[in-house]
């Protein structure tokens, strides 16, 4: 059984990560966790303004969150009457990094998924601030999904890897579940301008095949220094539903991602990113 954690704003672009969740997982047994984290929310609240009302403002947003929450899963089950799937609500004084990362450790979260947007929408940057947190310091894999995208049958994948990181099973393992489901192929892809492996490097890539070895895997190389350039081109040339990529020193992801302020990601993402936190969780 999948246990999903879904955090939300009650935007359109979190109703749209939702719903893609729902219809990506309906074969399967899964938890869905409805979270929405309000501290943040409570403290730019323009009723907010001295000391003296910190509880009734306090009270009336914790109010409309769990309202909202109520509300939302009225819809869901509206929309996914599955009897495969069981919900769940979280309505938090707290900020969605740190409720995220307490809900994904006990609740064993096995993936949150989110839009790369939330209420801002600006069609300028490809992450929203939420995401871009999430994505960089909750300690859990995350499927970002772009506004408006609807494709839940993933049949190609995306896996740039340098081969430096030595991976985490479950990590892989999840990877290789969610490719399964749709009989996804996968390609592994290394972007470096001499195609000679070192030991570590060869190990990793074996560690990758042997985890792997259940999907449909190709292995490329590509001949390039360019590496966000390079893997654009390829999910534009070769139909990529979703791009995977592992989160942590030296990863490809750290860096086209966290060296760059939010507004100028340079990898404009039309499809899905599976982002691999290369968790230590059991």
């Amino acid at each position: 059984m999948f246990s999903i954690l879904l955090p939300t704003d009650f935007s359109e672009n979190s109703m749209n990560a939702i719903t893609y969740a729902l219809e990506f997982f309906k074969y399967q047994k899964a938890q869905f966790y409805f979270m929405h984290a309000y501290q943040n929310e409570f403290y730019d609240h323009e009723d907010l303004t001295s000391r003296e009302v910190f509880e009734d403002v306090l009270n009336t947003i914790r109010t409309t969150s769990q309202a909202n929450l109520e509300k939302l899963l009225e819809e869901v089950k509206s929309i996914a009457p599955n009897p495969r799937f069981t919900y769940h609500t979280i309505s938090s004084y707290s900020t969605l990094v740190e409720e995220a990362n307490l809900i994904a450790e006990a609740r064993n979260i096995d993936l949150i998924v989110m839009g790369t947007k939330g209420k801002s929408d600006e069609r300028h940057i490809v992450f929203g601030s939420h995401t871009f947190q999430v994505l960089k310091y909750v300690q859990c894999p995350v499927l970002a999904i772009p506004s408006n995208y609807t494709n839940t049958q993933p049949k190609h994948i995306l896996f740039p890897t340098n081969y430096l990181i030595p991976y985490k099973r479950r990590e892989l393992k999840l990877l290789s579940e969610l490719a399964k489901s749709y009989r996804s192929v996968i390609d592994v892809l290394y972007i470096s301008k001499s195609d000679k492996l070192s030991i570590r490097q060869e190990d990793n890539q074996a560690f990758i095949k042997n985890t792997l070895k259940d999907n449909q895997v190709n292995f490329y190389h590509e001949d390039s220094k360019k590496i966000a350039e390079t893997i654009k081109n390829y999910i534009k040339d070769n139909n990529i539903d979703m791009l995977t990529m592992v989160n942590t020193q030296h990863s490809f992801l750290e860096d086209m991602l966290f060296p760059s302020t939010i507004d100028k990601v340079s990898l404009g993402l039309e499809i899905p990113l599976l982002a691999m936190q290369n968790s230590a969780r059991s």
